[in-house]
């Protein structure tokens, strides 16, 4: 059995180069009702406390009228799905979508989920006018349920853990006529889907860019990035691998649910057993299988925290001003261990800009 380490350095992967998305994701999610790039805050308290120069926090507490950054991939796979399910050319708008459905015969979008990417799907799907059936673990926060319930879905709920609510979900797909599939992990067979949800997570990182140059000072030296299945984080190394000055970039992920760790250490990617943690959205066992070679590549850190580092980072950012869940403050948890195991190795100090990612409010994921 490997033990599994609270850090990894693997420094060649600053080199690694990635190709981003198109202008084609931005131009769909500008379709979308509400649409408006989400803040990108300075919290220069927290930063004196690091001891670096800057800590900028691209805030998704709230997106597109729903507390977490999770409908930009699930609109834009579902976008994409459902064009190529409808012969529908060219790039098409939410508007489209909704016409194109009124004409075409029934589906029901499906989905397994610890919360946000639920949501996400149930209100893309009432937006467009589809049913929608989420399935969702027993350790589901009730507000989480009530909400996924309150976008229009039919919430089925398992007494277990998440890795076999993704594989129930997978086998009541047994009808692809009137069944579609919006998962954010892939597996063999199944990568289209999981591809364009990681594709509709680089509009927040398109608007980041825009924002970073704003502020006079686009270059970073640190990038934390949160790791549940690995998508997110795919889409994040993607972006910062395609910039001319690559900064570090390290995943974090709870102590109870290792799976990209394990990965990146055995360089394996397998399901580990996980446990209790107040991340509810990174309490993963299995990386996608899309994820795990960009993850392998071009991950130079990653590192674990357990649920007291956590709330504290929660604690602080509300001191700041940010409403952040669990899984959001994550990555401020992060950036201290790694500044405080790695720091010197990263060149980190005083003069460094760390960018962070607050993924979720608190009321996405109470505490």
């Amino acid at each position: 059995m490997h033990t599994i380490d609270t850090i990894y350095h693997h420094p060649p992967a600053r080199h690694r180069g990635f190709a981003r998305p198109g202008a084609e994701v931005l131009a769909f999610h500008r379709s979308l009702p509400g649409y408006a790039p989400t803040p990108l805050l300075e919290l220069p308290g927290i930063a004196a406390e690091l001891g670096v120069g800057r800590v900028l926090l691209k805030d998704e507490s709230s997106r597109l009228g729903l507390p977490a950054f999770k409908v930009l991939g699930a609109s834009y796979a579902i976008s994409r799905a459902l064009a190529a399910r409808w012969n529908l050319t060219g790039a098409v708008t939410v508007d489209e979508l909704r016409a194109a459905a009124r004409r075409q015969p029934p589906v029901t979008l499906l989905c397994a989920t610890d919360g946000n990417h639920g949501r996400a799907v149930a209100r893309t799907a009432a937006t467009i006018g589809l049913p929608c059936r989420v399935f969702i673990p027993g350790s589901l926060t009730q507000e989480a349920k009530r909400a996924i319930a309150a976008e229009g879905a039919e919430v089925r709920e398992l007494d277990a853990p998440y890795d076999d609510v993704v594989a129930a979900m997978r086998a009541h797909a047994a009808t692809p006529e009137e069944a579609l599939v919006i998962q954010d992990t892939a597996w063999p067979g199944y990568r289209e889907i999981p591809g364009w949800i990681v594709d509709g997570y680089s509009t927040m990182l398109a608007e980041l860019e825009a924002q970073l140059h704003e502020t006079g000072e686009p270059r970073t030296d640190l990038v934390v990035a949160p790791a549940g299945v690995g998508s997110l984080a795919q889409a994040i190394v993607t972006h910062f691998r395609s910039v001319d000055a690559p900064p570090t970039v390290a995943v974090v992920e709870p102590v109870a649910a290792p799976a990209i760790m394990h990965a990146l250490q055995t360089g394996v990617a397998e399901p580990v057993a996980t446990g209790r943690t107040v991340m509810l959205g990174l309490n993963c066992g299995t990386p996608s299988e899309l994820a795990w070679p960009v993850l392998r590549d071009g991950v130079d850190a990653a590192v674990l925290v357990d649920d007291a580092e956590t709330l504290r980072a929660v604690r602080e950012l509300r001191e700041a001003g940010v409403d952040a869940g669990p899984c959001g403050a994550a990555t401020l948890a992060g950036a201290r261990r790694a500044l405080e195991r790695l720091g010197e190795a990263l060149g980190l100090g005083a003069s460094s800009t760390i960018v962070l990612f607050n993924t979720e409010s608190l009321a996405a994921n109470p505490v």
